[in-house]
């Protein structure tokens, strides 16, 4: 896997477990003594994104900032996903011309 593409994928990984995060603070909102789950990026030296995922020492639930978060997350997902697609097509077309 070439560098473009594994730093797309490091960044739809990050979507996913922060979707999961907000997801879970989302679905506990109700649950006493809930604490919610915070996610943490860290850029890599060779290029992505590491994720932590941490409980946070409050109880408590803002829902409308998880429902922001949760289109947010699909968002980066998606524009990964478009990072992918395009250097997939770079490289049909770079394919087919030395055909």
């Amino acid at each position: 896997m070439n560098k473009v593409s594994s730093i797309a994928t490091s960044g739809m990984n990050a979507a996913m477990l922060s979707m999961d995060a907000t997801a879970h603070n989302i679905a506990n909102a109700q649950t006493p003594d809930f604490h919610r789950q915070t996610v943490t990026r860290s850029a890599q030296p060779d290029g992505g994104v590491a994720v932590s995922v941490s409980e946070q020492l409050t109880i408590g639930s803002p829902l409308s900032t998880d429902v922001v978060q949760q289109m947010v997350e699909l968002y980066t997902f998606k524009a990964n996903l478009n990072v992918l697609q395009v250097q997939n097509n770079m490289l049909g077309a770079l394919l087919n011309e030395k055909a």
